[in-house]
């Protein structure tokens, strides 16, 4: 038997049910009951470090000079 036919039937087959499985693994992993609280302080995590509502723009780095430049 060819080496490209073996790798193709087992492609075919096996490699096929493995991906799936895994596929299927990975949706069970991330709907998993403990998973809630995780994902809902990895979203809240961009948010960690406000602690005052964003400015109008005039102190954003690409509107001052610097000291060079003055």
């Amino acid at each position: 038997m060819q080496t490209y036919t073996l790798l193709r039937s087992f492609a075919d087959s096996w490699y096929l049910l493995f991906m799936a499985l895994f596929f299927v693994g990975i949706i069970a992993w991330a709907w998993r009951p403990g998973s809630r609280k995780v994902q809902q302080e990895v979203a809240a995590s961009i948010f960690r470090n406000d602690d005052r509502p964003a400015g109008d723009g005039a102190d954003a780095p690409s509107q001052r000079q610097s000291q060079g430049a003055r």
